[in-house]
């Protein structure tokens, strides 16, 4: 019967194999001409990679959960991560809101220029399902973070909060233009290409220093280059002049 910490790094193996796929052919469309077939292919390709990566997150955070020691043992004698909660708590409970965070704005970014003729369809069940469970998800990461306290928990919740009121303001947006799709798709994906990347430097850097898991700075540098990405990339679509991406 395969161990607990075997299953784990299994896990681990195949997360960071199809995250750094994602990661990499993310900058494609970013970086790229916009509208073309290239970008319509890395696009794909990465919200794939980011639902595989997604969940193969869930299944890491569970199988913590379920042995946070034995699949984390090299904590066994850190200061900090010593005690199974604050395993649980960072690498089972933050991580597993991650994942649904990152699922969800893939999800949603690629649905909101696939329905782009039929608005009404990015209401489908499975949409709407997943704006409850990463409602959950955050909750569920605040409210932990709070009892302990841990403040990193408490302040990156506030993402996945802010995600499900902007999801639900363009799902439920009667008429929305076509910039507004282009921005929600803007937003949702480079927003998941924000929550993998904070995850990768801060539960990848445990490895070798774990206290840089709970650095604020380290959480930071993908979170304000993602930012700025978005509201660049969003201010060109709301110019007239500007039509590279194409108004569909």
């Amino acid at each position: 019967m395969v161990s607990t910490h075997t299953l784990f790094e299994w896990l681990v193996g195949f997360h960071i194999l199809t995250g750094a796929v994602g990661l990499f052919v993310i900058w494609i469309p970013i970086a790229g001409r916009k509208g073309g077939q290239l970008h319509r292919r890395a696009g794909t390709l990465f919200v794939q990679t980011m639902i595989i990566t997604g969940f193969t997150a869930v299944a890491i955070s569970l199988t913590t959960l379920s042995d946070p020691i034995g699949t984390h043992p090299h904590l066994a004698d850190h200061p900090v991560f010593a005690d199974p909660r604050a395993i649980s708590n960072i690498f089972g409970w933050m991580m597993l809101y991650l994942a649904t965070l990152t699922v969800n704005l893939a999800w949603q970014g690629w649905l909101s220029l696939r329905n782009k003729q039929h608005h009404l369809a990015n209401r489908v069940w499975h949409n709407l399902l997943s704006q409850v469970l990463l409602t959950a998800a955050s909750a569920n990461c605040f409210v932990r973070g709070f009892a302990e306290p841990e403040p990193m928990m408490m302040g990156i919740s506030m993402v996945g909060f802010a995600t499900v009121a902007t999801n639900l303001w363009f799902i439920y947006k009667p008429h929305p233009l076509p910039t507004d799709r282009i921005k929600e798709h803007i937003k949702c994906l480079v927003g998941a290409g924000i929550s993998v990347y904070t995850a990768f430097f801060a539960f990848g850097a445990v490895r070798l220093l774990p206290e840089l898991a709970l650095q604020p700075g380290l959480w930071a540098v993908p979170l304000v280059v993602g930012l700025a990405l978005i509201i660049y990339h969003q201010r060109k679509v709301t110019r007239p002049a500007s039509r590279k991406w194409k108004m569909v």
